[in-house]
């Protein structure tokens, strides 16, 4: 089994924000492979069990809030006796540009506070994850309040396709592995507003 599991924040005050693109992930993989979410108070998460394609999964959303999603990634991986390099972690990236991903094998948490938690929860940062872009914050707000905000209507569309490569970056995880999906993924989107200014 593998777990896929996205970070965010419950409850519907946080839905739609950009500290949310890891819940909206595994939203999207449930609904794609139809597989029903439920709450699971042992892990503190909602989480569903099923397949995708012959990989068996179980996709999860802690409930723990970002900060201490650790502690239900923790208990998950116990509970199943899994190693850390059997989950798969999806979380937001202020320094990316909305819409793009990363795939990486393992790595710090570069400020992330969810990530951070898992690392410390987990003793180590060994195991796969995916960031999706959600763009660098504005000058005149602070990171808590730029990752709490929602998504302005002209990023709609680079947000839904970083979603969509997301849950796609996973499940080519699940059949190639991490560096098949690497190299597929990790490719930078050229800036076609700089490109434009500069043909001006």
């Amino acid at each position: 089994m593998k777990i896929i599991i996205g970070l965010g924040n419950p409850g519907n005050r946080y839905k739609g924000t950009r500290h949310n693109v890891g819940f909206e992930t595994i939203s999207k993989l449930a609904y794609d492979h139809k597989i029903e979410m439920i709450n699971q108070q042992r892990f503190r998460s909602f989480t569903g069990e099923g397949r995708i394609g012959n990989n068996k999964v179980l996709l999860v959303q802690p409930m723990t809030y970002m900060n201490k999603s650790g502690e239900a990634v923790r208990a998950i991986l116990n509970f199943y006796k899994l190693p850390p390099t059997d989950a798969i972690i999806i979380y937001d990236d202020v320094a990316l540009q909305v819409g793009e991903i990363r795939v990486r094998e393992q790595g710090s948490a570069a400020g992330q506070k969810g990530m951070i938690n898992i690392i410390a929860q987990l003793q180590t940062d060994e195991f796969p994850r995916i960031r999706i872009g959600v763009g660098d914050k504005p000058p005149f707000m602070t990171l808590s309040d730029y990752v709490l905000s929602r998504f302005l209507r002209e990023e709609w569309d680079d947000m839904i396709a970083g979603i969509t490569k997301a849950g796609d970056a996973a499940e080519l995880i699940l059949w190639e592995g991490t560096i098949a999906a690497m190299n597929r993924f990790n490719k930078k989107t050229p800036n076609l507003k700089a490109m434009k200014e500069d043909e001006e």
